[in-house]
């Protein structure tokens, strides 16, 4: 006799609780991956060919990484607008001082607060359709900073700019690891924030044109918000018309390649997604080391990442125009375009040298922050090459990412663990901007020096990183040396047909939504 659905109980089982009966094992709904769910019976009957599997990806290559590298341009071209404006006029218009700085702090404390909410929202809600009302609400946002004449107003348009920026590197984690094999997830990461540099080239070149337009009381820094609002607002309609939700809804995929595409990534050991929260994958991603480590990282990472309000000011003060300023900026961003290619690209093709290159890509970030407190005021070129140079450590951060993603699996455990390391990622971002104060202008001595913030936190960050890979080698040798579990049989799911019919369809144990720590089978990307 078959028992009443309880949903209730159902979420409040563990993620790992399964029904042994004649060898095989019976799961609930909860503990099956959603996305497996919706394409059951769609797949085709034989293994995928590494043919076909090649042909999908590059399918999905074509229709997502687009969205996903536009809206990463974008969402940094508008956390960037602050600096940019700054040398356009806004500190002089809206009467701004030493509290320029906090209009920086304010954006991170929105992001701050609101980064959990954020995850959980999209754990819950379609991951395309919650990006899109975000930018949405942001891209109104930052259009409206061009009304603004005071520090209150601007700050008002900060936090919320904050509040839904927090929704997009922590839905593009997610949509990275639906989509892609963790071979390939850290390429894909790369791809999608080199935009970055490439919102910094624009940026240079936008700031230098609305310099040139001449509208009678309309500043250029107006201007400057009001294009890069219209920009935002453009790219949310693209998203919510386009981005898709998880490969099980992909408007772009066939059924049947719905269900390749599921069936691609199950070497992953992670699953897809699961909509239900569970307490004791949130508990086990409190208690992991693994979640510091990252969000240590991330800390320290983004403390020197004040510089990115700053850049244009420290050029400004380096004896260079205003043009010159704003053209000069581009190249920061052509550095870290560079950086972030050639690191991901070298850490796909080094077997297990993730944490490697990561670490090594910090080295010029250490000589360039010395040469910034030692070379005299004097050498401009020297100073400007030594500051254009600590832009290559992005690349660090940027495989942290997809390192992330790669080593921590159960749906509940991936979105705390992410929700953590953004915390802290704005953390630092919340303490960086504080270091530059007018007092220690214009040498900055103090933020740059040693054993002061920004060349302390270049060299922590890559023993953090070092030390994460010794502990995830150091498990995968003890998993490595364990026995193997004995087979407990095949997974099953029971299903109900149209006609009422109740059958038991077989279930990849891969697609149980277990945690990394709970799938012994499964092992660290290195």
């Amino acid at each position: 006799m078959d028992l009443p659905y309880d949903e209730k109980q159902d979420i409040e089982r563990s993620s790992s609780y399964v029904k042994k009966d004649s060898g095989n094992v019976r799961v609930t709904a909860t503990e099956v991956d959603d996305a497996l769910r919706q394409t059951i019976g769609q797949a085709p009957g034989e293994p995928i060919t590494p043919e076909a599997a090649l042909k999908l990806r590059r399918k999905i290559d074509r229709h997502l990484l687009p969205l996903m590298m536009i809206l990463y341009w974008v969402q940094f071209m508008d956390k960037t607008t602050l600096g940019n404006s700054a040398i356009l006029g806004i500190r002089t218009d809206a009467h701004l001082n030493a509290n320029h700085n906090w209009l920086g702090t304010i954006f991170y404390i929105a992001y701050l607060v609101f980064e959990y909410p954020q995850n959980l929202a999209l754990q819950r809600f379609p991951v395309g359709k919650w990006m899109s009302i975000n930018i949405t609400c942001w891209g109104i946002a930052l259009a409206f900073h061009a009304a603004c004449k005071n520090f209150g107003g601007l700050m008002a348009c900060r936090i919320i700019l904050g509040i839904c920026e927090g929704s997009i590197t922590a839905g593009f984690m997610i949509t990275t690891s639906m989509f892609y094999t963790r071979a390939e997830q850290s390429l894909r990461v790369g791809y999608w924030f080199l935009m970055n540099g490439t919102a910094q080239i624009i940026s240079g070149f936008l700031s230098f044109g609305v310099l040139h337009i001449e509208t009678h009381g309309f500043a250029p820094w107006q201007w400057f918000f009001i294009i890069t609002g219209a920009i935002t607002l453009a790219t949310a309609a693209a998203y919510f018309m386009w981005f898709p939700d998880s490969p099980a809804t992909a408007w772009f995929l066939t059924l049947e390649e719905r269900a390749m595409a599921i069936e691609r990534i199950k070497v992953n050991q992670t699953g897809v997604e699961n909509k239900v929260w569970k307490k004791d994958q949130f508990i086990e991603a409190l208690t992991d080391y693994k979640t510091w480590l990252f969000a240590l990282f991330s800390c320290l990472g983004t403390i020197p990442n004040s510089l990115t309000n700053q850049r244009s000011i420290i050029i400004n003060s380096f004896g260079f125009s205003t043009l010159q300023t704003t053209l000069l900026a581009c190249v920061d961003g052509v550095v870290e375009i560079i950086t972030i290619y050639t690191g991901v690209l070298l850490a796909s093709k080094w077997k297990d040298g993730r944490g490697y290159v990561a670490a090594l890509y910090f080295i010029p970030n250490i000589l360039g922050s010395v040469l910034m407190n030692t070379l005299p005021w004097s050498n401009q070129i020297g100073l400007l090459f030594s500051l254009w140079i600590t832009g290559v450590g992005t690349t660090g951060f940027v495989l942290s990412l997809g390192w992330l993603t790669a080593v921590v699996a159960g749906h509940t455990k991936r979105i705390t663990v992410q929700a953590i390391m953004l915390s802290a990622y704005c953390v630092g971002n919340l303490v960086g901007p504080q270091m530059w104060q007018e007092k220690y202008k214009p040498r900055n001595r103090v933020p740059w020096a040693i054993p002061k913030v920004i060349t302390a936190c270049y060299v922590l960050c890559p023993l953090t990183l070092l030390t994460l890979r010794f502990l995830l080698a150091r498990e995968n040798q003890k998993r490595d040396a364990e026995p193997r579990e004995e087979d407990t049989g095949d997974a099953y799911i029971e299903q109900v047909l149209q006609d009422g019919t109740r059958i038991e369809q077989k279930i990849d144990k891969a697609f149980l939504d277990m945690t990394d720590i709970q799938n012994r089978a499964f092992r660290y990307v290195l």
